[in-house]
């Protein structure tokens, strides 16, 4: 008996219970929102491609009501996931009837011109617009970049930004054909590294091209410093700088002196080619006539002695007769 009745009671909690959660859930839904609230998640590098009064637009257009009971949570963060420049986006209510908005932007890894087009890459490789109320200063790249090396190309840029020397040179990436260069903003020059392999290797090597021999000379004494290739670094002089006169003059008669593939080819060109046929025959004409000459000889001889041989023959002696 006693446990039907603690049963009956907790029943009748949980229906009275049920009842006034009911009520209060109405009466809380009927309820305007007291206040937005947005928070705009700080990052490394600050960036402001939205700001507070985006997002309340955004909130005021789903829900213009401002009713509680309208708010379709899910779907408020859709739309802002959708937007380009946010990373991620998450909403939730509290029980005084605020809603809250954690908003985190992407931040640009680069700046890349591909086709004649701008936009920014963030360090997972997603593409996303420019702003044209806030532009983020960051590396600036062109060429035809392929997507697969967005994440990579964005290694090499985070690489340059945490080194103070590498930051003080390195102003920008070109792309030609399948080679990158680091365009340096002293002098003329650019830096090829191949591909994007083994960059740590390559900055060093150019780390130590520039303390050891480039410090001492002037910056526009070349076009191009390569050390794309292992243990060497090929430079290319600048025809343009004066003090590369010297040199340049010394190159071009050392090149004078040496021969020419052309001159080699009229050389090659201009020696006697004996044919097989056209050889003069010296001896073999004269060792094949004599003995042609003999043999005629000792045919005339040979005819000459049958003819001897076979001569008439001496008329034999008669013999003599005695008559007794």
């Amino acid at each position: 008996m006693k446990n039907k009745f603690r049963i009956l009671k907790i029943l009748i909690t949980v229906i009275i219970f049920g009842f006034l959660l009911s009520f209060s859930l109405k009466r809380f839904n009927n309820k305007s929102m007291e206040k937005v609230s947005v928070n705009l998640v700080k990052t490394k590098h600050p960036v402001y491609f939205i700001d507070e009064k985006d997002i309340k637009e955004i909130v005021k257009k789903s829900n213009p009501e401002r009713r509680i009971g309208d708010i379709n949570i899910p779907e408020l963060e859709k739309k802002l996931n959708k937007l380009p420049a946010v990373d991620s986006a998450n909403v939730f209510l509290n029980l005084n009837g605020n809603l809250h908005l954690d908003i985190k932007q992407r931040v640009p890894a680069f700046r890349l011109n591909k086709n004649g087009n701008d936009f920014y890459v963030d360090g997972k490789g997603t593409e996303f617009p420019i702003s044209k109320n806030y532009s983020f200063p960051c590396m600036l790249v062109t060429g035809d970049v392929e997507k697969s090396e967005y994440i990579k190309l964005a290694e090499l840029v985070d690489k340059i930004d945490r080194d103070e020397f590498s930051k003080k040179y390195f102003i920008g990436i070109s792309k030609e054909k399948e080679n990158y260069n680091l365009l340096t903003s002293q002098g003329n020059y650019k830096v090829e590294i191949g591909d994007l392999e083994n960059i740590n290797l390559k900055v060093k090597g150019f780390k130590t091209f520039v303390e050891k021999h480039l410090v001492y000379q002037e910056p526009e004494k070349y076009t191009k410093i390569s050390v794309k290739y292992d243990n060497q670094i090929v430079t290319t002089l600048n025809p343009y700088c004066k003090a590369n006169d010297s040199m340049m003059n010394l190159g071009s008669k050392e090149l004078a002196k040496a021969p020419s593939a052309a001159n080699l080819a009229k050389k090659e060109a201009a020696k006697p080619v004996l044919k097989p046929e056209t050889k003069p025959k010296e001896k073999p004409k004269v060792s094949v006539l004599k003995p042609k000459t003999e043999v005629k000889t000792t045919a005339k001889k040979e005819t000459y002695k049958p003819k001897t041989a076979t001569s008439k023959p001496a008329a034999k002696p008669k013999a003599k007769v005695k008559i007794e």
